[in-house]
């Protein structure tokens, strides 16, 4: 009995997998309880500890004790577990299959279930267990050991994200980071090279000088970024991909102002390896433990409540009472309890920090019924992906239990292209996770645009409110509700709760108490340096918050000393700036930058590092490059056009002029007072400090 991508166990493969079960789950047995336990002799059980040793499938060493019959140990290897997991595969399709056969026999029917080249489907109930990678606690105290002396490679906050959930099911059925064939499947057609709808590419991206250290067939050792063994990773496979491919299929264009697109091209690395994956030990986190739950957690919960029909709201952003209204509305629809599931893993760059969310998720979470409503977490690096993202989530959340999901307008949408386009249209998710509904096995809910109709006092679908000419109705956008909150304007209790308001302005206090940076670029001798101070005793005349000027000189003296000015140290030394700039923006201070910055790729990314914390001003020093040169107080100009200075900018590397500043300025033939002042403006009119 056979099927595509699930081949028989053969009689080789049997007492391979029996043995390398048993040695997962009892380490420590004797030879006689290992031969008892999978049916064969002694020698024959010799005989098979020496091969799975010699193909590095176990370990085996000695152990002190009185009886010589336990006088050996056996532990699998990274390899190892690999291995079993396969065979468990194996295994379990060929169960499947003659679970199908005997279905047929005795009702002269099929059994209804989805053939097994759809491995997505194979957990028909939301209840059931579904696979993890994880090995057992024995044989994860081993493999840390092991793994010690194994390659590392410390993963990025995005792949310890994607890593949590290949471990712990979320990721099901993917049994590691994808291979190339897999890949190719996934970034063409959504589906995996066996047939399994899988929309997004889950890809272990590094840079080219570990990609060479690395061999096809190697073990590898995954960390966290403090060097903690989470997993290791046999790689199978090793490619260049073809980015541009990935962003045009995968993200619909091939444009940086996609946050994904972004990071594929600036941030990833250019070798992806692929390979399964064993898991050691789940990521540590230490806020909000309570609310963590893996699948297999979440499915035992549901389980337990008796909770057959779930559905699940997917959220980045603080609740307010239209979601509320949305998921009262759902779950009444679906006939469901509800899970709110919101993502702490990464999101949109600029969105709310997930701690102030959670805080305001838990602030209005005695808001919903106890006995019908729950939440949990789930740490998912977001890719803004639209329409294959809510498939992609659709997917996740059924791995969770889950049985209906509140698919949204633009649902994932990361905004506007660099034509000022949207990237996707408003209903493209929602009309690709109905096209693949039945496949994925879990209903789609339509989000609803709710909005307040001041007469009847409550929240309406604003398509169904058949009076709408003669009735009020409000609604505040995400853009008002920020402006508010920046100005400390009043935010209607029709809108928000109180709660959630008081839990935002804590964290975004207005505009004029905020942490900002202030970002000059320009080449050589342009006037930035100069200027930077002006602004910087002015800033300091007003008082209300300390101010720190990282000019490029002193970063160079003091933070960058033992950096060159090759492309990458350079990169280097700006990303330090902007660190520095990210920290003391975050604690409310003002951050006054002024380094050459050629490359507008490393200032996009210090952008989004502070963006996160407060306002970035990027000011461009537009001095012609002619005066620059004439002005050359340093004499760098002529040393460069003398080949004495290599990569200097303007003269032997490119300069990015900045597109849409916030802030351009001339110099020539204008005081630095007045560039100063010009600055100060802009502050002001950004609601930065306050007017005079």
């Amino acid at each position: 009995m056979s099927t595509p991508g699930a081949k028989p166990i053969t009689d080789e493969e049997g007492p391979l997998f029996r043995l390398l079960r048993h040695v997962d789950v009892a380490p420590h047995a004797s030879q006689r309880e290992i031969s008892s336990a999978i049916g064969v002799s002694l020698g024959r059980l010799n005989a098979q500890l020496r091969a799975a040793a010699e193909a590095g499938f176990i370990t085996i060493s000695e152990r002190s004790g009185p009886d010589r019959r336990q006088r050996f140990a056996y532990s699998l290897t990274s390899r190892g577990a690999a291995e079993k997991a396969r065979l468990t595969d194996r295994f379990l399709a060929r169960k499947f299959l003659e679970y199908q056969a005997l279905h047929a026999e005795l009702t002269g029917t099929a059994s209804g279930y989805v053939p097994s080249t759809n491995r997505t489907r194979f957990m028909q109930n939301n209840l059931a267990p579904i696979p993890e990678l994880f090995v057992s606690y024995d044989s994860a105290q081993k493999l840390k050991v092991e793994a010690g002396e194994l390659t590392s490679h410390d993963l990025t906050p995005r792949q310890i994200c994607d890593l949590e959930l290949l471990m712990n099911g979320g990721f099901y059925p993917l049994k590691g980071f994808l291979g190339e064939e897999d890949y190719d499947g996934v970034v063409d057609n959504m589906r995996m090279a066996d047939g399994t709808l899988w929309p997004m590419p889950i890809t272990l991206d590094v840079k080219e000088d570990f990609a060479d250290k690395i061999e096809i067939g190697q073990d590898i050792a995954l960390r966290d970024q403090e060097g903690v063994i989470l997993a290791t990773m046999t790689v199978t496979d090793k490619w260049a991909p073809n980015k541009s491919k990935e962003a045009e299929k995968v993200f619909g264009a091939d444009d940086d102002a996609h946050p994904a697109v972004n990071y594929l091209h600036n941030h990833a690395g250019k070798i992806y390896l692929g390979g399964p994956v064993t898991g050691i030990q789940q990521p540590v986190h230490y806020d909000f433990r309570a609310r963590r739950d893996t699948p297999n957690e979440l499915r035992a919960y549901f389980r337990k409540l008796g909770w057959r029909k779930v559905v699940a709201f997917q959220t980045r952003n603080p609740l307010h009472r239209a979601h509320q209204e949305l998921t009262f509305r759902a779950a009444r629809e679906s006939q469901a309890n509800l899970l709110i599931h919101p993502v702490v893993g990464m999101t949109k760059p600029g969105d709310v920090d997930h701690f102030t969310r959670v805080r305001c998720y838990e602030a209005v979470l005695d808001k919903y019924p106890a006995s019908t409503t729950s939440m949990s977490l789930l740490p998912l690096a977001m890719r803004m992906a639209g329409p294959r993202e809510a498939v992609w989530h659709g997917l996740i959340r059924k791995n969770f239990g889950v049985t209906h999901f509140i698919v949204g307008r633009d649902h994932a949408g990361p905004g506007k292209n660099s034509a000022g386009e949207d990237f996707y249209g408003p209903y493209d998710a929602q009309e690709l996770f109905k096209a693949h509904e039945e496949e994925m096995g879990i209903e789609m809910v339509p989000f609803k645009h709710m909005v307040y109709v001041e007469e009847r006092a409550q929240y309406e679908p604003a398509d169904e409110i058949a009076d709408k000419d003669s009735v009020n109705i409000l609604n505040i956008s995400g853009t008002e509700l920020r402006r508010r909150l920046q100005e400390g304007l009043e935010i209607p209790e029709w809108f928000s709760f109180p709660e959630v308001v008081a839990e935002l302005r804590r964290t975004k206090p207005p505009r004029s108490k905020q942490g900002f940076t202030v970002f000059f670029t320009g080449f050589s001798g342009s006037g930035k340096s100069t200027i930077a101070n002006a602004l910087m005793t002015k800033l300091m005349e007003m008082g209300g918050r300390p101010v720190t000027l990282l000019d490029g000189d002193i970063v160079r003296k003091n933070l960058s000393s033992e950096l060159g000015f090759s492309k990458e140290h350079r990169d280097l030394n700006i990303r330090r700036i902007g660190y520095v700039a990210s920290e003391i923006t975050k604690n409310g201070g003002i951050a006054i930058c002024a380094p050459i910055a050629p490359y507008a790729a490393t200032r996009r990314a210090v952008r989004e590092d502070i963006e996160q914390f407060g306002a970035f001003i990027e000011v461009h020093v537009a001095t012609t490059i002619e005066e620059c040169e004439r002005r050359d107080r340093k004499g760098l100009y002529k040393l460069a056009r003398e080949g004495k200075i290599k990569e200097f900018t303007g003269i032997s590397d490119p300069y990015d002029v900045p597109a849409n500043p916030e802030l351009r300025v001339e110099t020539e033939g204008t005081d630095v007072d007045n560039c100063a002042h010009q600055v100060i403006l802009k502050l002001e009119s950004m609601g930065l400090i306050a007017g005079h």
